[in-house]
């Protein structure tokens, strides 16, 4: 009786315990008809600094342009300084495109390198002698240098030309922006200098031209210009051979390429005492337009001005 009583009293035991169990489970398990509430946020963590990354919003694109890094030109800011003249049509006589003749009756005088601080005024001062306008191809170091004489260029009423900004006869070979960035700083120094004159003319250094500096400059309201007489005068030949060979060639809507810097330009400046008075005796004589226009409305200017054609 003693064990049977014992085995009673452990099996209530062992009962008793598996039912508080049970009930104890019913109770710390959600009910799934009862209503949640709201999720508590879960707690920070002590690792992340700031709002997840992965939850926030994309950030709004900016309106505002872009600023450009120091030194380098923006071609958006700088189209905006553009002028707002085309240049002239393509001209296929020429190296790409470029223009080997005036597009007029005129015989246009070019000088290249310039300004040179002697050379540079002694030309001016044959030209303004005889009355006659030029264009000037102008390289940037050398209008940073000299710009007083770039205003007195423009004050003589010539025509002003980008020559590059140090005459590299490799610019055309450069990547687009590369030609760009040179083309650009080359125009604004000489807009500097003499702001309110036009630029808007090329010429690539010893003429090696390639399509990709045509272009550029055209983007740039730019007309590249050739030419159609070279007198070689920077091999310093001496006035005579120069005189020579401009004076024998010279056509109607010829360009004459002379030179103001570079070297001594002493033998080009005593050659123009000689060719001016010859040439205008049966020619016209004047600078290429400092505004890009048509050939016919230039020709018709002309002859307004002048009775000849």
């Amino acid at each position: 009786m003693a064990g049977l009583r014992g085995l009673t009293i452990a099996a209530v035991t062992v009962t008793a315990v598996l039912t508080c169990a049970y009930l104890l489970g019913s109770s710390s398990a959600p009910a799934e008809r009862a209503d949640p509430g709201p999720t508590p946020a879960p707690a920070p963590d002590p690792t992340r600094s700031g709002p997840d990354p992965d939850l926030m919003p994309p950030p709004a694109r900016s309106t505002a342009a872009p600023s450009s890094p120091a030194g380098v030109p923006d071609p958006d800011r700088s189209a905006a300084r553009l002028p707002a003249y085309a240049p002239l049509a393509p001209d296929r006589s020429g190296p790409h495109g470029t223009r080997r003749t005036s597009g007029s009756a005129a015989v246009a005088l070019t000088f290249d390198d310039g300004p040179h601080p002697v050379h540079t005024q002694q030309t001016l001062d044959v030209l303004r002698q005889f009355g006659v306008k030029a264009t000037f191809c102008l390289v940037g170091r050398n209008v940073v240098a000299y710009p007083e004489l770039v205003r007195a260029i423009a004050a003589d009423g010539h025509t002003l030309c980008n020559h590059s900004w140090s005459h590299d006869f490799d610019l055309g070979s450069y990547p687009t922006a590369a030609i760009r960035t040179d083309l650009i700083r080359t125009s604004e120094a000489i807009r500097a200098a003499a702001p309110g004159h036009p630029v808007s003319y090329y010429r690539q250094p010893g003429g090696f031209w390639t399509p990709a500096v045509v272009e550029v400059a055209r983007e740039l309201g730019m007309t590249s210009i050739h030419w159609t007489i070279d007198p070689a005068d920077y091999f310093q030949p001496g006035a005579g051979s120069i005189t020579a060979t401009v004076t024998a060639q010279a056509v109607p809507g010829s360009i004459v390429l002379l030179h103001d810097a570079g070297g001594n330009r002493t033998g080009t400046v005593l050659a123009l005492r000689s060719i001016l008075p010859n040439l205008r005796q049966r020619l016209l004589v004047d600078a290429l337009p400092p505004m890009a226009e048509p050939a016919d409305q230039r020709s018709r200017r002309l002859h307004l001005r002048t009775g000849q054609l």
